[in-house]
């Protein structure tokens, strides 16, 4: 009879450690535990993923694109925009003719004697609109070339077909409205709007500064120029503190100005799991740490603090890794492991800069999986303890 109800109990006890093992998640690993990362022996950790300890001096060699690059280094200088015109631009052109004016409006003109010396008041023409094919039509001058052309250019165009009919005319060409060499600012600034270029040659402050400016702090801006189908990014901050990345901007620029465009993910055993935003002029390890709270005390494994993320073809590290860093789509998959009982790792952190999208996972500590165990155990086998006792003692 005792034995049966021996067996009976170890049965109940076996459903009850199993379901209640299931229903707390011990029966299914959340994420992977540090050895399966360190070992790869986790069937479902894919080959060809590099995983490299950081240290201080790896983590001074692996620099964030942001920190990497500059627009003096991507762009180079420009060239200010000359005064060529082009097609869409309002031209103002005024001629003048010595006295006696013939052609051009002889009631507005005006001749004073000024010590023997006649003058005359220039005469000025209606707005020119520069059309499709590129010309202005002048009177008397006929269609005049003008898309392409610098103002000087257009300007004795103008009086060489007036020569034999003004009476020696002069020309001054001026741009009204540049509709052709423009930037186009959009983005978190005051006013989105389309910057006209000029020969004293707009930069990227210039440009900011007539959209009103950011809204934000310009220590959590990012600078977005696009150029000929190419994107840059930089820190705000970083273009204020160098004056060589405030370039000279060219026509067809897009300049855009965004809030904390960059974010990290916070997963594991850390103080919380969410998506994390930071700043355009970047943080470090150590800061992302802290803004997620830290570790969990009694769960994690501050040996298992691991950062994924997709490195670029230009990756440092990839001799170092050898034939186990396999390129994907051009980028390496790489996984770095920061040991937090080593002290040196604490320096390496206030180094290793982050990059958006990276990933920081926290893996579970083995010690706090078995204690987690126990307390199965003990919330399992103590209420059926006691129920044995009681029919024992019936």
């Amino acid at each position: 009879m005792n034995a049966m109800k021996n067996k009976g109990f170890a049965l109940i006890f076996g459903v009850m450690l199993l379901s209640g093992c299931q229903s707390i998640g011990l029966s299914t690993a959340v994420g992977p535990s540090r050895s399966a990362i360190m070992n790869k022996q986790n069937d479902k950790f894919p080959s060809g993923i590099t995983v490299v300890d950081v240290s201080d001096s790896i983590a001074r060699d692996i620099r964030s694109p942001e920190q990497t690059t500059s627009f003096a280094d991507t762009l180079g200088e420009a060239i200010p925009v000359g005064s060529d015109v082009g097609a869409g631009d309002t031209l103002e052109v005024s001629i003048w003719e010595s006295p006696p004016a013939i052609l051009f409006n002889p009631m507005a003109t005006e001749t004073r004697s000024l010590i023997g010396l006649q003058t005359s008041k220039s005469s000025l023409l209606p707005e020119f609109l520069v059309g499709a094919a590129g010309t202005i039509s002048v009177p008397f001058a006929g269609e005049v070339p003008a898309a392409g052309r610098t103002l000087r250019q257009i300007e004795r165009e103008i009086v060489a077909r007036l020569q034999g009919r003004a009476n020696q005319p002069q020309v001054i060409v001026r741009l009204l409205r540049n509709a052709t060499s423009t930037v186009t600012v959009v983005g978190d600034v005051t006013t989105t709007l389309r910057v006209p270029l000029s020969p004293r040659g707009e930069r990227v402050l210039d440009a900011l500064a007539q959209a009103g400016g950011t809204r934000q702090p310009i220590n959590k801006m990012t600078v977005q120029l696009t150029r000929g189908g190419q994107v840059h990014r930089m820190p705000l901050q970083a273009i204020v503190n160098d004056p060589r990345n405030n370039v000279v901007l060219k026509p067809d620029d897009v300049v855009a100005a965004f809030y904390q465009p960059y974010s990290f993910i916070a997963l594991g055993a850390s103080g919380r799991s969410e998506e994390v935003p930071f700043e355009g002029t970047g943080v470090v390890l150590s800061q992302a740490l802290g803004r997620i709270g830290g570790l969990q005390v009694g769960r994690a494994d501050p040996k298992g603090v691991f950062l994924f993320r997709w490195e670029g073809p230009d990756w440092p590290l990839a001799k170092q890794a050898g034939a186990n860093a396999r390129p994907v789509n051009g980028k390496f998959p790489v996984v770095y492991r920061i040991d937090l009982t080593n002290p040196e790792s604490y320096f390496a952190a206030q180094n290793f800069a982050m990059v958006n999208g990276d990933i920081v996972f926290v893996s579970n500590s083995p010690v706090a999986e078995f204690e987690r165990f126990v307390n199965i155990l003990a919330s399992t086998i103590l209420p059926i303890a006691t129920v044995r006792n009681s029919l024992n003692a019936n």
